[in-house]
């Protein structure tokens, strides 16, 4: 069986669908919030129906907004994380390097979930940004690995001509 810890075993394609999912989580949040009233039937209304609800306290409102918030940025960025994975398996960067940098951008998202939820401060909401960025450095950092790889070979076959 694979361990996360074995170096020669990439699981960087796998951390897709772990993203995608956790990008889904502040969803499922919102509705254990709204208990009842979350309407499944026009969910991209339900949001805003339940932000101008009265009968839900502020705080319950805010929380609810801010899980919305993470996870519409969850969704927004998941394409160029997953662009990212397969440019550098592409490239064929080593396991090591594809398993750490996907990984720490799993546990980015994972903190920044929880980050983003909780914060009630401006100091909380610069530590989210600082979350994001630290989860957009992996995703550069693959992609840079990558194009290196890549342009490497482009050098190596315009050698022989």
């Amino acid at each position: 069986m694979t361990s996360i810890l074995d170096k020669s075993s990439n699981l960087s394609l796998y951390s897709i669908p772990v993203v995608w999912l956790i990008s889904l989580f502040p969803a499922l949040y919102v509705g254990q919030l709204a208990s009842n009233k979350f309407d499944n039937s026009q969910p991209r209304n339900s949001v805003g129906k339940l932000v101008n609800d009265q009968s839900i306290d502020s705080r319950t409102k805010a929380r609810i907004a801010r899980a919305h918030g993470a996870q519409l940025n969850g969704f927004e960025n998941i394409g160029l994380y997953a662009a990212a994975v397969v440019a550098g398996n592409m490239a064929g960067l080593d396991s090591t390097t594809l398993n750490y940098l996907s990984g720490g951008y799993v546990v980015s998202r994972i903190a920044y979930n929880l980050v983003y939820i909780n914060a009630e401060t401006p100091r909380a909401a610069n530590l989210r940004t600082g979350v994001f960025l630290s989860g957009v450095g992996c995703v550069m950092t693959l992609f840079i690995k990558a194009g290196g790889v890549l342009q490497e070979g482009v050098r190596v076959v315009g050698v022989g001509r």
